[in-house]
């Protein structure tokens, strides 16, 4: 647009349309991808698919089977689902093929276990299309519902565990963090590396979210435990264990200076206890009678030097990385804005 013969800038057709009219499209379904990632959910596939249909009747709903063998895809498709295949074993592999392969203003992310209500995806889609979040997550916690109805051992304590080492090491406190019920929108799903194979995907997701300062809202739903003959694939133990190695590399790719900080102060301590005996001996005696431990300490004082290079090294190229995220951020924003 031009006046009096300068280009008028793009903010007015850049911004996003959060008018009554269109948040309310978007809480029935338009412009929205429901995406269900399956693996042998054939008892349930049925009833959510129905289910979200029903309450979003404009949303395209996709089913991505993840090589069951009880039927799920067939299932999901005469219930009207669109269908499509990920070989590649893991959620955290279907859940990176959903958001390279779909194209959506926003997308709500559930299982297809029916342990989700399909009702309270509008809830969830509305602070997005009020352009009031990026992210919103599904929260089974602080209503208690999840403690009714989940009989699982540790699960509990799992997600607490997770939810507290976010707190301290990002200072956002969630309130369900492996919850499998989200929404985002377009330029989220689109700047989403996702790097996780398996159950760690929610993990990275909110960790993703808050160390790049997205929007996040928590919408409390009511959960229900799987029905009678569905079983859950997370294996409390292993997956539980492959959920706090995420959270150990995330840490260490997104900061560095924190992560080797840390561990360089742990050396030094280490390096100090088994020194200071050594030093005060010397002073004493003139003598280093113990001399493997001595050399035991410098080595460990230089580990703590060597974590402190090593941070200071990564921390500039994480930032480094993060301006170049901002920038397709920026890029994602004007592309979603423009239609392409």
């Amino acid at each position: 647009m031009q006046q009096n013969g300068y280009e008028m800038p793009m903010e007015a057709t850049l911004c996003v349309d959060s008018s009554p009219d269109r948040v309310q499209a978007a809480c029935e379904g338009a412009g929205v991808a429901v995406l269900i990632p399956c693996y042998n959910e054939a008892l349930t596939i049925g009833k959510v698919v129905d289910d979200f249909k029903a309450s979003l009747p404009a949303a395209s709903i996709y089913v991505y089977d993840n090589n069951s063998t009880d039927g799920t895809a067939q299932i999901a498709r005469e219930h009207g689902a669109f269908v499509r295949t990920e070989p590649r074993q893991g959620k955290g592999n279907v859940v990176r093929q959903m958001f390279r392969e779909i194209d959506a203003d926003y997308y709500v992310m559930v299982d297809g276990d029916d342990t989700y209500p399909a009702d309270a995806a509008a809830e969830l889609i509305r602070p997005l299309a009020q352009d009031m979040a990026d992210m919103t997550v599904g929260d089974r916690l602080s209503n208690g519902t999840y403690g009714e109805e989940n009989d699982r051992a540790f699960h509990g304590f799992g997600n607490d565990l997770v939810r507290w080492l976010i707190k301290v090491i990002y200072g956002y406190a969630f309130e369900d963090v492996m919850t499998g019920y989200r929404a985002f929108t377009r330029v989220f799903v689109k700047t989403m590396p996702v790097l996780s194979s398996g159950f760690q995907i929610e993990t990275e997701l909110s960790i993703h979210a808050v160390d790049k300062r997205w929007r996040i809202q928590d919408v409390p739903i009511q959960y229900r435990d799987r029905p009678e003959g569905s079983e859950s694939k997370l294996s409390t133990f292993q997956d539980g264990a492959l959920v706090l190695m995420a959270i150990a590399s995330l840490f260490k790719d997104y900061r560095p200076m924190a992560f080797f900080g840390w561990l360089a102060l742990i050396f030094l301590v280490l390096g100090l206890i088994c020194g200071i005996p050594v030093i005060v001996e010397f002073s004493m005696t003139h003598l280093v009678e113990r001399f493997p431990t001595a050399l035991l300490a410098v080595a460990l004082v230089l580990c703590g030097a060597l974590s402190i290079t090593v941070g200071l090294v990564l921390d500039t190229v994480a930032k480094n990385n993060r301006k170049q995220w901002e920038i397709a951020v920026y890029e994602a924003y004007f592309d979603a804005a423009s239609g392409r």
